[in-house]
């Protein structure tokens, strides 16, 4: 079977990670097509980075859109046809009249849990302010939160099935640049893309704040790499695009900014 302690070696969700090997051997033993719950992005990548060293299983991540943070797994043996439609989740509108008493992304899923789901079974929240939200889960909870979810905050709300493309996702707005740095270290490549001075990137690195590749980074000489996502909490992410050494020896990069 799957090499469990290599793949377990160092990881940071140990218990996640384990559940998905348990997973996995059973796909490998069934010819079937395993669904993971929905996995945090930290976790996702943990996930596909342990898993990448092997050639019995595959691995195929879908979270109702394309980019969804949290998303669930469909695991097979490698040889298996496996596509996104056997990736199960459903969409469900949240309505209610939040324009007296408006709601954020954590009074909805607070109100979801409350009704004694767990957070696997729950994808992204799309809030949409006035209007309410859509939230993305796995099918078989779907008719008990149409009847169960009935009020967040003091709204009252009403649950109703949609399909994925009535999904109401804003694209990003993006900014590209171009920087040129002596090194790629982190702070250095993280206070060009956000703006803000070094000392203060150096801080928020040190406090936890800064994280790469949804890991979480608290050394500002960290060195990062091409097509490295750069996430601080509260200001957006920062995409590395491509890499060229200038005539002077120095790094000239590419970024976008997520706003």
């Amino acid at each position: 079977m799957l090499p469990r302690e290599d793949l377990l070696k160092g990881v940071e969700n140990r218990d996640t990670v384990a559940r998905v090997i348990d997973q996995a051997e059973q796909a490998i033993k069934t010819w079937e097509v395993v669904l993971s719950d929905f996995l945090s992005p930290p976790a996702l990548v943990e996930i596909q980075q342990q898993f990448a060293r092997l050639t019995e299983v595959q691995l195929l991540p879908w979270g109702g859109y394309p980019q969804s943070e949290r998303q669930r797994l469909g695991i097979a043996r490698e040889e298996f046809p496996v596509d996104q439609s056997q990736v199960e989740v459903a969409a469900l509108d949240i309505e209610g009249n939040f324009l007296f008493d408006p709601a954020t992304h954590r009074d909805f899923l607070g109100a979801i849990l409350g009704t004694g789901i767990v957070r696997e079974k729950v994808g992204d929240i799309i809030v949409l302010g006035e209007r309410g939200a859509q939230v993305i889960v796995v099918p078989e909870i779907a008719a008990f939160l149409e009847t169960q979810l009935t009020q967040v905050r003091s709204v009252p709300v009403k649950a109703r099935p949609i399909e994925l493309n009535q999904l109401k996702i804003r694209e990003p707005k993006k900014k590209e640049m171009t920087t040129v740095e002596a090194s790629m270290r982190l702070d250095a490549i993280a206070s060009a893309g956000f703006g803000t001075s070094r000392s203060k990137m150096a801080d928020m690195i040190g406090a936890g704040d800064v994280r790469v590749n949804w890991k979480e980074i608290s050394q500002a000489s960290y060195s990062v790499k091409s097509g490295d996502l750069i996430a601080i909490r509260g200001k957006g992410r920062l995409q590395v695009g491509d890499v060229a050494i200038t005539k002077k020896e120095r790094y000239r990069i590419q970024l976008t900014r997520f706003i």
